[in-house]
């Protein structure tokens, strides 16, 4: 028979104990290092300086995505303009609704920026945590009404295979209650993220890391 060893094998919640107290934030650099890009940022207009005094005042920080697309003030300007009007002027869908789009076309790309920044916004805008987080993982493993589903369906076929989109997708809209701005919306918001995704994806943009605690 062997000899059973003598050696006592260390308590796993003490070395669990330890190995978190001197483990560093994942996020840790999140909020001062926001893209793998070296790029000077420009003097912000007075209206982009005002846009960021907003986003203070009624967030408590800056988006790092606004602070990543700085170096130049045309296309910040053009990225704020076209994300307002997609996601927060008036449309026939809900701002939920938005959010939703954002994080299903996201999860689809594994883009982290957006996932961390919008799966955050479909928390606080449903009160609903978990759905925040069926969005991320999987969401047709969320409880969804048809029209949701219909409109996610689209998004993710728009975003992973847009070659196949026809009549029959747009009429599977219709058949749930979408009128034809709206159905415009949904490709322009599932068009949007598709484009924000990569440009995150591309620079490693990282999101600021208040996100994380957001409305749990």
């Amino acid at each position: 028979m062997a000899k059973r060893s003598s050696k006592v094998a260390p308590d796993k919640r003490a070395t669990d104990k330890h190995t978190t107290k001197i483990r560093t934030s994942a996020a840790a650099d999140d909020d001062t290092r926001i893209a793998a890009l070296t790029l000077a940022p420009a003097t912000l207009t007075p209206e982009m300086a005002a846009y960021f005094a907003k986003c203070e005042e009624k967030l408590g920080f800056v988006p790092n995505v606004l602070k990543a697309y700085a170096f130049d003030m045309g296309k910040l300007t053009a990225f704020v303009a076209m994300y307002n009007d997609l996601m927060l002027a008036p449309s026939g869908l809900s701002k939920l609704e938005r959010e939703m789009i954002a994080v299903a076309v996201s999860a689809h790309n594994r883009c982290y920026y957006c996932l961390v920044a919008h799966g955050s916004a479909v928390r606080e805008l449903s009160g609903d945590p978990p759905l925040g987080e069926l969005m991320v993982m999987n969401y047709r493993a969320a409880r969804l009404s048809k029209r949701e589903r219909a409109m996610l369906d689209f998004a993710v076929k728009l975003t992973a295979e847009p070659w196949l989109v026809e009549e029959e997708d747009r009429e599977c809209l219709r058949r749930v209650g979408f009128k034809e701005r709206e159905i415009w919306d949904i490709a322009a918001v599932t068009g949007f993220f598709n484009m924000s995704n990569r440009v995150a994806s591309a620079t490693d943009m990282r999101p600021n890391s208040t996100y994380h605690r957001q409305s749990r």
